[in-house]
């Protein structure tokens, strides 16, 4: 596979992500609570990687196993916070909100291994808060407590953790265990949630307007975008992955936008673009870009 093709990989994974956030809204709306629709996806997600990888899984270690099942612990309380955040707010505030955990990232760096944030860091925090103003509209309503977005901040904090923990997880197990443990134990943990906290809600499900934005889910969204991610990533740089994986944000908000799940507002253009560019400035050294492209396009090497 050539890099340019792996690029067009990712641009088709951000793409399934980004849709997932609609998916899950309108399962929402169908009356299915959070923990069922993340049951049902792990659930599915981890047949169909048995049933393709079966192989793989069956020779599966105990370190592996431990490894993946951290992964995974980590993976679902995001998913479940998430995914109850978005009870309570637009698809397009929770996929620009969870982008900031490239803004955590050089924090928790700082915690466990006394690396200092760089100085860039800061200025992305300050255009993230901006953002995050506009998004959520207190620039117009005043100071209100929105849960949604408060919910979603959460999981981003724990999705950042989660991304620190997969530096150590991938290079020790391998990625078709740890997408099984993904699903197996999202899956196990939300049938537990869903029968020990959400019982009551179960006879209200919607299953008929509910089972299709399930399956997409657990099929496209999880399943088929975690596969092609692996498969893809490895054939092409780490920033240019990145940048192409941030444009799930975008998608999230197109699709949402065209679904009529929420109207376009410039409150949603102005802090969503914010976000972006405060998450851009994280993780890129985006004046070494632009020092490299300049002295390609100039033919000026470097000393």
């Amino acid at each position: 596979m050539v890099q340019s093709r792996a690029n067009r990989n990712l641009l088709l994974v951000a793409f399934m992500w980004g849709t997932s956030y609609t998916f899950i809204k309108m399962a929402i709306a169908a009356k299915m609570p959070p923990s069922v629709i993340n049951t049902l996806r792990g659930l599915i997600s981890a047949i169909l990687v048995y049933i393709f990888f079966g192989k793989i899984i069956k020779t599966m270690t105990w370190k592996e196993f431990k490894i993946g099942a951290v992964c995974a612990v980590f993976n679902f309380v995001v998913v479940q916070l998430q995914s109850s955040g978005l009870k309570y707010t637009t698809p397009s505030n929770s996929s620009f909100i969870t982008s900031i955990y490239v803004i955590l990232l050089p924090f928790i760096a700082w915690l466990f291994f006394k690396r200092v944030p760089p100085l860039k860091i800061y200025l992305s925090i300050l255009m993230c808060v901006l953002g995050m103003i506009f998004l959520t509209g207190i620039i117009s309503t005043g100071f209100e407590f929105h849960i949604g977005d408060f919910l979603t901040v959460l999981s981003a904090v724990f999705y950042a953790f989660q991304m620190t923990y997969y530096g150590y997880a991938t290079k020790n197990a391998r990625p078709q265990v740890i997408a099984f443990q993904l699903g197996f134990i999202q899956a196990f943990c939300g049938a537990l949630y869903s029968f020990k906290i959400d019982y009551g809600s179960l006879p209200q499900i919607n299953w008929s307007a509910a089972i299709g934005p399930v399956i997409y889910l657990g099929v496209v969204a999880t399943f088929a975008a975690q596969v092609i991610q692996v498969m893809s990533q490895k054939y092409t740089d780490t920033v240019t992955a990145g940048l192409v994986l941030m444009t799930e944000s975008l998608f999230a908000s197109l699709v949402s936008v065209l679904f009529r799940v929420e109207p376009l507002t410039q409150h949603l253009i102005i802090g969503g673009s914010l976000i972006i560019m405060a998450t851009l400035i994280a993780q890129f050294d985006l004046r070494g870009v632009i020092s490299r492209y300049f002295v390609r396009q100039n033919g000026i090497k470097k000393p």
